[in-house]
């Protein structure tokens, strides 16, 4: 009788191990996303300091379609592919543009969004061209393909100085404030603050760089990579990621 009841004892502790090993609450897998939290429009934190934004939107869907509960994390965007292999975060979503030398550190998904590094100045600006940048003061975001396109590019020679600021905003406060002339930034993000503040900036014609945005996961985690994307693959199909898109952007933007 005593085996019997100690049998069922350990059998009871296994199970309510196994719950509480199997996830949150012990119902349900989490993936950690980690993002920018000043990205706007992709990831942000709106008036009420909730994170808001096209990739919160989007990583929220993915989650569901893959029967997890998904966690946003802001992190230090300069530490980012740090933050992923050492295990803190499980994915890097927030307008993160697939570069060759990312590739070397990060497994990505196929592209989900077109972008291209442009140069912004403020509408009153007298700076027109490339040229006109020569010996000019230019702001741009810290660790960002930002900076990788300016680097990239004949401007690098050409530019007075490079400020890198923790962030967007921070750049383009400094640029409201005469600090830096320009500012080389997502054509995405600036666009965004361009329409909630008409008249305010304008857009140089000329482009430093094309580029994508992939979610980015860790070089040992193939497996997760190839749930994510089939979960991607999945709401392009049904529409859903074309909707999130209307909603963020006004138009279907979303690669197929």
């Amino acid at each position: 009788m005593k085996k019997v009841l100690s049998l069922v004892v350990f059998t009871l502790v296994a199970l309510m191990l196994a719950a509480c090993s199997s996830g949150t609450n012990g119902s349900k897998e989490k993936i950690v996303v980690g993002i920018d939290d000043s990205f706007a429009p992709m990831g942000f934190r709106d008036e009420n300091n909730e994170i808001v934004g096209f990739d919160i939107d989007f990583a929220k869907a993915v989650g569901e379609k893959m029967g997890v509960e998904v966690e946003i994390q802001p992190i230090d965007w300069s530490t980012k592919e740090a933050e992923l292999n050492s295990g803190r975060i499980d994915l890097i979503w927030n307008g993160y543009t697939i570069t060759e030398d990312r590739k070397q550190k990060v497994l990505f998904t196929k592209p989900y969004l077109a972008n291209a590094q442009v140069i912004v100045t403020k509408s009153d600006s007298q700076i027109a061209t490339f040229d006109d940048l020569a010996g000019k003061n230019i702001g741009l975001q810290a660790m960002s393909s930002a900076l990788d396109a300016l680097n990239d590019s004949e401007l690098k020679d050409k530019v007075g100085s490079v400020t890198e600021y923790k962030d967007n905003v921070l750049a383009l406060t400094d640029l409201d404030n005469g600090r830096v002339d320009a500012v080389v930034i997502d054509e995405v993000v600036i666009r965004y603050y361009m329409a909630k503040e008409e008249g305010k900036y304008k857009i140089l014609d000329e482009s430093l760089a094309p580029e994508e945005y992939g979610v980015g996961v860790a070089k040992d985690n193939e497996e997760l990579l190839e749930k994510v994307q089939k979960a991607i693959d999945n709401l392009i199909a049904d529409g859903t990621a074309a909707k999130i898109s209307e909603q963020w952007f006004g138009e279907d933007k979303v690669l197929k």
